[in-house]
């Protein structure tokens, strides 16, 4: 048994938080059915839920909760907590609203700090615990958040970013620390102008074909977009792909498909309500989004879900959610959409706000790569619950594979960035492994990334 392996058989039975000790689940213990959803405090490196779409409660079983949290400082001394067998070192700080990070093939960390509307280039040696540049590559962008680059390989020409309402990409040569040329526009307008979710990720194709932008929905369940009767809703569907939605959702809740250049736009799956974080598995070249899905149905419902997500894909919204469950602010108005939603691959607890994604290499190299067995799966950031009386998320999970297939469950990997439960003092937002192995996580309360190495130990 691997070391991470053997730490999470050996969780000690009581886990202090905050001076309040809980249970812990039983060695290897997957926690299912309603012990699956929990709270913050059921939280600690180590510990495996699965949320099945069988285990999911009726509608408004209880109220829709407002319970956003306050950010506060950290403590002196405040580190994560990540299983055993691995330090969390602080990587940079001072950042502002930092959100998505990746990785350039030559080792730097590309940064979008959204509100701020700029990309930063940090750099660090391997196997160092903190950055030793920290520049910045654009600024002046609108709420940018995607980086990509292009072609893929280890010598890109081009780095991509997604605006609010815009796909732009840079001249780049690797090793760069500002383009090598002007702006190109290459999507000049994704959706229609308003509406909530400005999050834009994107992502290509492994053999450099196809581009990928997702782009979420404008409302929480599409109270108002205008009726159509069957006629048009045909009509429309043979345009823009079985679930589409129209008015002010057109082009939205979906991930879109462009040439590298922008051109031959295509609706590539659809009925993802804030596919925030787009990612590409190493090994099957399946593209996965993780979904932040609907409020107001309680505190319970629906799960947020992390899944593969196929050409021409439906997920259901706003008509349905996790399969074939019928919105009840939607009864009746699509009895031709039964059976048709596909089923998210991961149910994650409901209203954690999954934001992004990343596969942990298969061939990880340098001297803090993460032991055999994370090869090939995948970390996501859960950013927090607003709309929960219990407070759920504030963490990183894994999600387990098996040859690039989910097995259903997820495990906690990051966790302690809740004070209690009216705060917290970090959100974590985007995740990507660096050049030499160590994975970074950003988080965007106080402004920080966070490098989760193995201790060797």
């Amino acid at each position: 048994m691997t070391r991470p392996a053997l730490a999470a058989a050996t969780l000690l039975a009581l886990v202090s938080v905050s001076g309040w000790m809980m249970a812990a689940p039983a060695a290897g213990q997957v926690l299912t059915g309603s012990a699956a959803y929990g709270d913050w405090r059921g939280d600690a490196p180590g510990v495996r839920r699965m949320i099945r779409p069988a285990d999911l409660p009726a509608p408004f079983g209880s109220r829709s909760a407002s319970n956003t949290p306050s950010v506060v400082a950290p403590m002196a001394g405040s580190v994560p907590r990540a299983p055993a067998g691995f330090a969390v070192q602080l990587f940079a700080s001072g950042l502002e609203n930092p959100r998505l990070i990746r990785t350039a093939p030559n080792g730097d960390i590309f940064l979008a700090e959204s509100s701020a509307g700029r990309i930063r280039v940090l750099r660090a040696a391997d196997g160092a615990s903190r950055a030793e540049r920290n520049e910045v590559f654009v600024s002046g962008l609108e709420l940018p958040f995607g980086i990509a680059f292009y072609p893929p390989g280890p010598e890109p020409r081009w780095v991509y970013v997604a605006t609010l309402n815009a796909v732009l990409r840079y001249p780049y040569r690797p090793g760069a620390l500002r383009p090598t040329g002007g702006a190109e526009t290459v999507v000049k307008r994704l959706t229609g102008p308003g509406g909530g979710h400005v999050t834009r990720d994107i992502q290509f194709t492994p053999d450099g074909k196809r581009m990928l932008v997702s782009v979420g929905s404008a409302s929480n369940d599409a109270g108002g977009m205008p009726p159509q009767d069957a006629a048009q809703i045909q009509a429309w569907e043979a345009q823009h792909g079985l679930g589409a939605t129209w008015g002010p959702e057109a082009n939205r809740a979906d991930v879109l498909a462009f040439d590298p250049d922008g051109g031959n736009a295509a609706m590539f799956a659809t009925g993802l309500r804030n596919c925030v974080g787009l990612a590409v598995h190493p090994a099957t070249g399946d593209a996965w989004c993780s979904t932040n899905e609907r409020d107001g149905l309680g505190d319970d419902l629906p799960p947020d879900y992390v899944t593969r997500v196929r050409p021409g894909s439906f997920f259901g919204w706003p008509w349905r959610y996790i399969g074939d469950h019928e919105d009840p602010r939607h009864k009746g108005e699509r009895p031709d959409l039964a059976g048709r939603a596909t089923v998210p691959d991961v149910l994650i607890q409901p209203h954690s706000a999954p934001l992004a994604m990343g596969f942990y290499p298969l061939a990880p190299g340098g001297p803090a790569a993460f032991p055999a067995e994370y090869r090939g799966d995948a970390f996501v950031a859960l950013h927090g619950s607003w709309n929960r009386a219990k407070r759920t998320g504030y963490k990183l999970v894994r999600l387990r594979l098996r040859d690039g297939v989910p097995t259903g469950e997820y495990e906690d990997f990051l966790t302690g960035f809740v004070r209690d439960d009216d705060s917290v003092w970090g959100r974590p937002v985007g995740v990507t492994v660096a050049r030499d192995g160590a994975l970074l996580v950003t988080e965007d309360g106080n402004g920080t990334i966070w490098r989760v190495a193995p201790t060797g130990r």
